[in-house]
């Protein structure tokens, strides 16, 4: 069930993004602790951030100086996100994850409007080309969230990107996604070395995310967009009054 469901995550987070909304409430359906699952979760999706930063490797080339500011920002936030989450009660995270989850359904049912605003943005000179203060704090944000929870982090960075920086959609995608990849592996060395991470599944999940994340790819990709992005609102919808339920 674990690999199907990572599997399933892997191909999802390639195509739109949203697939911690299938592994993290599988991890819970066989019985890990909400904190555990988030934690195990965020390890076991790490190899499928690492396929997309390298096959963005051509847009990626010329952005060095910025992608290295901006990754410092990320490395410190998500170190700070995975702190609080760690020091947090299960209790504590227990009444949080319901209203995380919805979270990150909101912004997967905003993705369509924030990749036109993103769209708008980057096609018109309105920024600099060098982070600022406010995308430097607004970075940090973000990688809190993502150290934290994790789930929507990529379309919540991509809107952000846009809007304080001026280049090119593809190219803010690209540095959007080593920015994600930052906070995943310093969040899961950090849970590695702190977290309550279940490695037996762990194990099952890292290795189908990343077939997920290449092989995948095309059986998602004969569902349209619209369509998968309404299946995982739904899901993650009934994934949060399930949570709550729970309580």
């Amino acid at each position: 069930m674990l690999a199907a469901a990572a599997f399933a995550a892997g191909a999802v987070n390639a195509v739109a993004g949203g697939g911690s909304l299938i592994s993290f409430p599988a991890l819970v359906a066989v019985g890990v602790p909400t904190l555990a699952a988030n934690v195990t979760n965020q390890v076991a999706l790490l190899p499928g951030y690492v396929g997309g930063t390298v096959a963005y490797r051509d847009e990626l080339r010329g952005q060095r100086r910025r992608a290295v500011a901006l990754s410092v920002t990320s490395s410190v936030g998500a170190v700070v996100g995975a702190l609080l989450l760690v020091v947090s009660s299960q209790r504590l995270f227990a009444v949080l994850a319901p209203l995380l989850v919805l979270v990150a359904v909101g912004l997967l049912a905003a993705q369509p409007r924030l990749s036109r605003v993103a769209a708008e943005y980057a096609s018109h000179p309105h920024a600099r080309t060098v982070p600022g203060r406010g995308l430097h704090a607004a970075n940090f944000a973000a990688a809190i969230y993502g150290g934290y929870f994790g789930a929507g982090l990529g379309i919540m960075l991509l809107a952000i990107l846009a809007v304080g920086l001026e280049d090119s959609l593809q190219r803010l995608n690209a540095l959007k996604g080593l920015l994600s990849l930052v906070v995943g592996v310093l969040a899961a060395v950090f849970f590695a070395l702190f977290g309550p991470v279940h490695w037996d599944a762990a194990g099952v999940m890292a290795v189908a995310s990343f077939v997920g994340g290449h092989a995948g790819v095309g059986v998602a990709r004969r569902i349209s967009d619209r369509a998968l992005r309404v299946g995982i609102i739904v899901i993650g919808t009934a994934v949060a009054v399930w949570l709550f339920a729970r309580l």
